[in-house]
């Protein structure tokens, strides 16, 4: 045991936790603080969750927290957990567990009452401490070493650890990449190439969430390199990956993870479809990528020099927010080059200009609803984008009239 770090302290001080602790506590039961809340606490950095570990069976965590005046729901009762309702907040509350056995993702476990052969099942070292409400840590496997020196490394045989639940790989370089500093455990990356073709009983879905939370964290640059290089990149999104485009990106656009994943791994439409099917990517996020992949091949084909013009018709044709995605991903490659006014437009951030000419104008100055006004409208428009995409009434009257010209020349009537 050890002294609890003035952050633990602080997790402790938490009035919500205390009630919980006071109602389960005692009586022959001890319940603990364990895994992220304490290992966030002891690095430094911010709680969010707060999960708790007890000896306490299901039945009697849930009798003696209502007993306390506290909402219980059964989230996970089949799995010994409850979650605890403290002032609209949850905690979860797991009932201590010994596996009996294993089958690559899911472990059949009976409810046992040691702290220590509980915290051994667990992944990590770092994610196997806990804390009571007496503010001592509690380590049995290595953590405290392992967080004070910002280390990510398997309980026991790295090997096994991952033939237990295959999902291990991911949240492996998903947590070197949110917490390590240094090299990555070379016991750790060997079992998990080793491993690798467990991944294929993951679902898409767990894939997606651990991928996208390791592109948004600090060193993703560097485990994006370490998953291409040992061959597992592959075996998560059927991609090769661009690191040069990561890291301009990384540098240079913050923690976006949807951008990131644009620029590692999209470099056409067909990466797209390739990525939407292979992580389950919401509409919003392939919409996004999709936009990327289209101002990108715009940008790259058109243009040896994009200056703030040639962005400003990039953004009337892709939108404001694919173009300066695309331009994250670019910046620093021989071709395209971004002219200093291009730059200084990037740096403050860029609007999609809006056409001020609209089908309600051509029917207002007397033209049918139908194709040849939407043909019309589109001759307009290409013309707006080539002129600068300018704005106001002057530019509308100009545009009316060449659309009215456009029908005129091609003898459709008016009304």
């Amino acid at each position: 045991m050890t002294p609890a770090h003035d952050g633990v302290a602080r997790v402790l001080a938490d009035a919500a936790l205390r009630r919980i602790l006071t109602a389960l506590d005692g009586d022959g039961e001890e319940t603990r603080v364990v895994g992220g809340a304490v290992r966030n606490a002891l690095m430094g950095l911010p709680v969010r969750d707060i999960d708790l570990t007890t000896t306490a069976a299901p039945q009697e965590t849930t009798r003696r927290a209502r007993a306390a005046g506290l909402k219980v729901v059964p989230t996970g009762i089949e799995h010994g957990t409850v979650t605890v309702i403290v002032d609209g907040r949850p905690f979860e509350v797991t009932t201590l567990r010994e596996d009996v056995e294993t089958d690559g993702r899911f472990a059949v476990v009976r409810f046992g009452r040691d702290f220590a052969m509980d915290a051994r099942r667990r992944d990590f070292t770092i994610n196997a401490l806990s804390v009571g409400a007496d503010g001592e840590v509690r380590d049995y496997v290595g953590g405290l070493e392992d967080v004070a020196a910002r280390r990510v490394r398997f309980i026991g045989a790295a090997d096994n650890r991952i033939r237990e639940d295959y999902l291990r790989i991911l949240r492996f370089f998903r947590f070197f990449a949110e917490y390590a500093v240094g090299p990555i455990d070379q016991d750790g990356l060997r079992a998990a190439i080793a491993g690798r073709e467990g991944l294929a009983r993951l679902s898409r879905e767990r894939i997606r969430a651990e991928f996208v939370r390791l592109l948004a964290a600090p060193r993703a640059l560097e485990t994006a390199r370490l998953l291409a290089h040992s061959g597992l990149l592959d075996r998560l999104t059927g991609g090769v990956g661009d690191i040069g485009r990561l890291g301009r990106v990384v540098a240079n656009a913050g923690s976006d993870a949807t951008l990131r994943l644009a620029a590692f791994d999209v470099m056409s439409e067909a990466d797209v479809n390739r990525l939407t099917e292979r992580l389950r990517l919401s509409n919003a996020e392939a919409a996004r990528l999709l936009g990327y992949a289209r101002a990108l091949a715009a940008m790259r084909g058109r243009h040896a020099v994009v200056d703030s013009l040639a962005l400003r018709r990039l953004s009337a044709e892709w939108g404001a927010r694919a173009v300066m995605d695309a331009a994250a991903a670019l910046r620093g490659e021989p071709s395209p080059v971004f002219a200093p006014d291009a730059l200084a437009a990037l740096e403050a951030g860029l609007d999609d200009p809006v056409m001020p000419l609209a089908g309600r104008d051509l029917v207002a100055a007397g033209l049918r609803p139908g194709p040849d006004l939407g043909q019309a409208l589109e001759q307009a428009r290409a013309a707006w984008i080539e002129g600068g995409c300018l704005e106001g009434e002057g530019e509308r009257e100009r545009l009316l009239a060449l659309a009215l010209s456009e029908v005129t020349q091609f003898g459709v009537a008016n009304d």
